[in-house]
């Protein structure tokens, strides 16, 4: 068994096997899986005790087999700095505030803005082309996903990032939103209109 690994997996359908041996041959059985994952090499003293034994053996080496590679793989994403936290970046305001009536100095392109972070900001306009192909539901999650990544000062252009991001993730047109249009399109198409 792996190192400072604490426990293992017996499977429930083990009990039609259990079910026909005796409670002597069971308890040995039982002793002898132990022994086994404790790395203590045990050697079976009956044929019958070896013969059951042996698929769950195989069993366990492969569930062992399965928990070494996501390890490794923990290990490798630790690395890189491991799943990045997420974060509420828009607050849902329930009750809408009322204008002031101060008159502030307000730079005409911030109004127009969706979404804006560290360097990176993306437009109402643009975000109602990529509400053409999907839901903004899945704008939301993939704007929340680039704000998180570690490297988003690498880009430049949001729009395009996000626009890369959802395709990759959803298509080329959003799961649900993608194909509703196409074939309302083609429905048009044919009707003539």
């Amino acid at each position: 068994m792996a190192k400072n690994k604490k426990s293992f997996v017996l499977y429930c359908d083990l009990i039609h096997t259990i079910e026909k041996l005796s409670n002597e041959q069971a308890g040995e059985l039982f002793k002898h899986i132990l022994r086994y994952v404790n790395d203590k090499d045990p050697e079976p003293k009956d044929v019958l005790i070896d013969l059951v034994f042996e698929p769950i053996k195989q069993q366990l080496k492969r569930d062992l087999k399965t928990y070494e590679n996501r390890a490794e793989r923990s290990r490798e994403n630790g690395l890189k700095g491991g799943r990045p936290k997420t974060q509420k970046t828009q607050q849902v305001i329930l009750k809408p505030r009322k204008p002031d009536n101060d008159n502030d100095n307000v730079n005409v392109n911030d109004i127009n803005i969706y979404r804006s972070f560290a360097h990176l900001s993306i437009t109402n306009d643009e975000i109602e082309k990529l509400k053409e192909n999907y839901t903004i539901a899945q704008i939301d999650s993939i704007l929340d996903e680039i704000e998180n990544y570690k490297n988003n000062k690498n880009y430049k252009r949001l729009y395009l990032l996000a626009l890369n991001w959802l395709k990759r993730k959803h298509g080329e047109k959003g799961t649900s939103k993608g194909s509703y249009s196409e074939v309302h399109n083609e429905m048009m198409k044919y009707i003539g209109k």
